[in-house]
This record gives C-alpha cells, structure tokens and sequence, in this order.
C-alpha cells in the first residue's frame, strides 16, 4: 500500500487522537507501548463523555434513560459481533477484562470435566490464558503445554504428540504480545476436531492488526480486549451459538441464566461499553463496504497493511544495531505482528526505557505477563526484553526516532547519569 492512501490520512488521523498532543522532554511523545494498551480517539472519549452526560442508568427498567441503556448495551454487542465476523450480539459477553471472563469461562468447564480430562495450554501465552487453566489441576485436571522453539514459535509437532482422545480443550494465544509471533489457528481447529475437543483463542494482542472471522477459524471461544484496539477497558468474550448455555458458569439468580449474559456478573459498565461500539464504528472509517462489517475487514486490511511496513522497518533498523538482538520469529517469513522485541548487550530493559523516556518515547520493559516464553527463552532473570509496537497512529519519522535513541544508546552517547 502507499503510505499516503487516502484511507490512512495518518496526519490528519493523529488530529483525531488528544494524546498525541503531549510533550514530553520537550520532544512529541511517540507512543510505541501500543501492545499494552493503544492511545483513544475523541470519538470514544465523546461516546463515554455522552453516557454520563445524557443517560448513565442501569438496564431492564422502564423508562427512558434505562431503556437507552438496554438499546446501547445490545447495539455494542452487534458491533462486537460485527468486529469479529460472529452470528449476532448473542454471540459477545462483557467483563471487565480478559483475565477475569477467562477466569469464569475457566471455573464453569472446569465443573464440566472429569479427573484425568485433559486441557492443552502452551509455552508462548500470556498468563491470562495460562494461569486460569493450570488452577484446574487442583480439580484432577491434566494440563499439558506446547513447546516453545528458540525462534519464538510453536512446536507444532509437539502439539500433535500432546493432543489425544482425553484433550478437552486447547487453549492458544492468536498472537503472542511478547515476541509478535501470529500462530497456526486453523492447523490447531483441524487437530482439535479430530478428537472433538474445544479451542479457546487469545486474540487480545491480534485483534488490534487484523481481521477476525470467528465462523471460518470454527473457534468455540475467543477473546479479545477493547483497549488493545483504540477503546476503553472491557474485556469481549465471544461463544459459539449455544456453547455458554451448556457450561454451569457462576451466577447469581438475578442475572439472566443464558448466553450471552449468564457469564456477566454485576452491572457492567454501561459508559465503557459505549466506548467499545465507538472504537469499532471508529476503525469502520477507515475502511469500505455496504455494511459495518465490511468497512471493518477493509479498514482492518489497511491498518494491518500500513502497520506491517512500519515494523518491518523497526525490525530491520535494530537487526542492524551493534549490541542489539531482537527476540522472536523473523519479520520476512509469515505473518506477525509489528511487535518487535529486543534485548541491548549489557543492558537492563528497564534502563533501556527510562532512557528511551528521556527522548520522548513511550516503550514496555519486562515480560509483560507473558511470563512464560520469556522465562523458556532465558531472559527471564535477565529483566526480560525491551519491547515496542506499531499502532496505526504511528509514523515513519517516530521510527526514525526510535532507531536514532537505540543507537544513541547502543554507543553510548545516550547513558545514565
């Protein structure tokens, strides 16, 4: 794609997002923490701001305010479903994050199983999609893992070894948030149908950079988080037609005992999920089409195409930094993410990004909850990696900045004090 597609006006973009605003050091702040969390349009920051200002009532009441409440609580869930190709907004639970639905989703099969089932997690996740799992082993549940390989990807032929006629459920990430690495979805749907067992995907960090279509991955469960994608914090769970109201999740009586709500504990909260459908309709604008969701492909399909030309050029600058060694499956073979991950020789991530700080640029340090790979690839007692992400607000002169800092760095003309 041409960087200055009409579609990806990213000066004119830029003005739509306040945060960008900021100096810092006297330098603009460039936000590469994006894999953590992206900066938000003002059309969210409106969309939540009008909540409160106009309505902010609670749900199933009769009359106005609750009645607008019903209305945009159910349109967020068809924007969700919109999002990530799904059947309706029967199909998208709320929670207040990732972690906690998975938590829930977690406790409920884990009522479902039998001592000796056995669930499928592995070494690349994030612990959100770890941690749930392993706490069922105090049920009598076997939970097995994938192989990490040295190159930041799964061990595919040891997933097939792994996977057998006891395998309940395979628990994956779509994407890894600490090393980029986009994983074999559909290989993994094909090898859990054979044993008829579950897929559960995290696609918390693949949702920002591409398109989603639950129907063709056939996943029984996927989840993202809308903060990831220029929303606020809520966490989206969708479930294949029928699944949820087949699991005994926790609920209280006076929560509706059906999918998509059953797994809802509490009132939700109604201002941030007005954010939710915001950010989707928000990303639709850069995109084409008749209907919501085919402005959303389109418009996903030009973020991710502009994206991957900036990360490559953040993957290729540092390869070329004496000192440097990025982390993770190489940029040219198969798809990734613009993550990019990296250790600097004799250097402490956190020291790398306080300096990084002091030229205006936003970076993570550490192993972001994904506890797990940075641990196998032994750089866990090490402070982890540096890592830095591309969001579709980024620039081709803040990777220039990027990679002036880290050489500066590198050469120690950039040091402690």
């Amino acid at each position: 794609m041409k960087i200055d597609d009409k579609y990806m006006d990213i000066p004119g973009r830029r003005k739509e997002f306040p945060a960008l605003s900021r100096e810092h050091n006297g330098y603009p702040l460039a936000f590469f923490d994006g894999p953590g969390g992206t900066q938000v349009p003002q059309a969210v920051i409106d969309a939540v701001v009008s909540y409160y200002c106009t309505c902010n009532s609670n749900t199933h009441g009769f009359f106005v305010t609750t009645n607008e409440s019903d209305r945009l609580l159910e349109g967020a869930r068809e924007a969700m479903a919109s999002f990530l190709g799904a059947g309706g907004g029967r199909n998208i639970s709320f929670g207040h994050n990732m972690t906690t639905l998975n938590y829930t989703l977690s406790r409920g099969i884990g009522k479902a199983l039998f001592p000796g089932d056995e669930i499928l997690i592995t070494q690349l996740d994030h612990e959100a999609n770890r941690g749930p799992w392993l706490s069922l082993r105090e049920e009598g549940v076997v939970v097995r893992e994938v192989a990490l390989l040295p190159d930041g990807t799964l061990d595919y032929d040891d997933l097939r070894t792994k996977i057998n006629e006891n395998t309940r459920l395979v628990a994956m990430g779509f994407s890894s948030n600490a090393l980029g690495t986009v994983n074999e979805v559909g290989l993994v749907r094909e090898l859990t149908h054979k044993v008829g067992a579950w897929l559960l995907v995290d696609a918390v960090h693949y949702a920002p950079h591409f398109p989603i279509d639950v129907n063709a991955l056939g996943v029984d469960f996927l989840l993202c988080s809308a903060y990831k994608f220029y929303g606020t914090h809520i966490g989206v769970l969708y479930s294949r037609d029928g699944l949820l109201d087949r699991i005994p999740v926790y609920t209280l009586r006076t929560q509706e005992q059906h999918a998509p709500y059953c797994i809802e504990t509490g009132t939700l909260n109604h201002a941030a999920i007005a954010g939710v459908k915001a950010a989707v309709e928000y990303i639709s604008t850069f995109g084409t089409g008749e209907t919501l969701r085919a402005r959303i492909v389109s418009g996903m399909e030009r973020i991710g195409e502009y994206e991957h030309i900036l990360g490559l050029e953040i993957y290729r600058g540092l390869k070329g930094i004496k000192g440097v060694e990025v982390v993770g499956p190489d940029f040219g073979k198969g798809k990734r993410v613009p993550t990019v991950s990296f250790t600097m020789e004799g250097m402490d991530p956190i020291d790398v990004c306080t300096l990084l700080d002091r030229r205006g640029i936003c970076a993570w340090d550490g192993h972001f909850y994904a506890v797990r790979p940075i641990e196998v690839l032994g750089l866990l007692e090490k402070g982890g990696v540096t890592r830095v992400g591309v969001s579709l607000y980024n620039t081709a002169d803040e990777v220039q900045r990027l990679l002036e800092a880290v050489t500066d760095i590198a050469e120690g003309k950039l040091r402690k004090e």
